[in-house]
């Protein structure tokens, strides 16, 4: 890992600049949220459709004797038989209704100095890159309700649209996120951050066991992704230490990277490296512009 400092600015330089924003939409197709409705409606007219039989009229004459000629006529009344016939006709309709398609958003916003005060755990005078380089990344992304969120990040201004893209394939993908806040909310304790399954990135800190050495979050050139679930694995050491129960990755769980994984090949599609790649130690969570 690199090296470096950069000059301090206060973050009181930048109050009062309006943050400038980049946003990037993207429709996704749901697969599983569309709800289909089935109206069967049934019309019977009724038609009558008459038959008439007529019976004929018959005449009988009968003769008596010759000398008395009696005529007889039986006359029987025509009967009229009518025969109804129903005639069925069946209109099934049936109306589809699609839910909206879920939108990715990304948003690439300027550190201005409300941001730069919800920032006051993870970044201090002295940290190797300036306020003014980094750029907040407001995302969607689905959560393991399987329903979408908006999370944040904070990342160096170089890797920021990159970044967007990444996020933007991995909704497409619906790839779980538990969570995505800032390191600050939990006053940048990474072990914290990482115990609550919290995806971050930008955090001024040093890489562990390395004092001196800042480690490539303190560049804003690393991502840790569900840190839970994608623990650090170092022979029997883990981290976070709850982690333990997916450190055997031959059992997948929700929200975890795999080798082969299109959410993994994601990133390596901006040039970024995977932990998961490392030979010795694993850090399935850890995505960066170095590979370190």
């Amino acid at each position: 890992m690199a090296c470096g400092s950069v000059a301090d600015p206060e973050p009181e330089a930048l109050a009062g600049a309006p943050a400038s924003t980049s946003t990037t939409t993207v429709a996704v197709e749901p697969t599983d949220a569309t709800t289909a409705e089935a109206d069967g409606t049934t019309s019977v007219p009724a038609s009558a459709v008459p038959t008439t039989a007529e019976a004929s009229s018959t005449s009988v004459a009968a003769s008596a004797s010759p000398t008395t000629a009696v005529s007889t006529t039986t006359t029987v009344a025509p009967t009229t038989v009518e025969a109804t016939t129903t005639s069925t006709t069946t209109t099934s309709s049936t109306t589809t209704t699609v839910a909206a398609p879920a939108e990715f958003v990304g948003r690439v916003v300027e550190i201005d100095a409300g941001i730069a005060e919800r920032m006051s755990a993870s970044w201090r005078p002295g940290c190797p890159v300036d306020l003014g380089d980094l750029r907040l990344l407001e995302l969607s992304h689905w959560n393991y309700d399987e329903r979408v969120s908006t999370g944040e990040l904070v990342v160096h201004a170089d890797h920021a649209e990159d970044l967007v893209d990444v996020f933007a394939a991995l909704f497409e993908l619906r790839f779980p996120i538990e969570r995505m806040e800032l390191v600050d909310v939990y006053d940048g304790d990474d072990d914290r951050s990482m115990a609550a399954n919290n995806t971050s990135a930008f955090n001024c800190r040093e890489v562990a066991w390395k004092p001196g050495v800042w480690s490539n979050h303190a560049f804003g050139a690393a991502i840790d992704v569900n840190p839970l679930v994608n623990p650090y694995v170092a022979g029997p050491n883990i981290f976070p230490p709850e982690g333990e129960p997916f450190a055997d990755r031959s059992v997948r769980a929700q929200g975890g990277l795999y080798p082969g994984d299109p959410a993994v090949e994601a990133f390596f599609a901006i040039g970024w490296g995977w932990g998961g790649n490392w030979t010795g130690a694993k850090d399935w969570q850890h995505f960066s512009a170095s590979g370190n």
